[in-house]
């Protein structure tokens, strides 16, 4: 169930957030917008910056299975400084996530789970609340902000972009006139 609720969405979403980062450069290219503005941007002075929000999803959907033993993540210490290096980070994290095996999720989802963050504060949960409560949310706030940065910066992106994949669950002759 916790593998169900991870790996596969986390692939789902960096997926579509690759597709998004190749509409992005396609429209920059097109509109005098280039990769550094895109890298550089962010939707207040306050938070994190494109490239940023790229590494952010890529860490935070191989977080869960780290912490529930599969060892030998890619680490990305830096941003990228460009959309080549935005798209290696997603392409070495789907290609980890491929390998993680499903039994690393097994176990008693009322396990107790207990983490730390940089800043020193320390949470104690169970598997199944730490995947529901933080995992999920930490990666889809990182996700859901690298597209509203590149929405903010004028690509013309919609909900498609965002859930690209849920195509493949389409019932035919459902789909509106274009």
């Amino acid at each position: 169930m916790l593998y169900d609720l991870t790996v596969p969405a986390y692939a789902n979403g960096l997926g579509a957030l690759s597709a998004q980062l190749d509409k992005a450069l396609a429209w920059g290219a097109d509109n005098g917008i280039g990769e550094l503005q895109f890298i550089a941007a962010r939707l207040a002075p306050d938070m994190h910056p494109l490239a940023a929000q790229v590494r952010f999803s890529c860490a935070q959907a191989m977080q869960p299975a780290t912490r529930f033993g599969a060892a030998g993540a890619p680490a990305f210490a830096e941003d990228a400084a460009d959309f080549a290096g935005l798209q290696a980070q997603i392409a070495a994290t789907l290609g980890w996530l491929a390998g993680v095996d499903r039994g690393t999720f097994a176990g008693d989802p009322d396990r107790p789970v207990g983490f730390e963050l940089p800043n020193g504060m320390a949470f104690d949960t169970t598997a199944l609340a730490y995947v529901r409560d933080w995992a999920q949310p930490q990666f889809y706030f990182h996700l859901v902000a690298a597209y509203a940065i590149l929405r903010h910066m004028g690509v013309p992106l919609g909900k498609a972009d965002y859930v690209g994949y849920m195509m493949q669950y389409l019932r035919p002759g459902t789909a509106p006139a274009g």
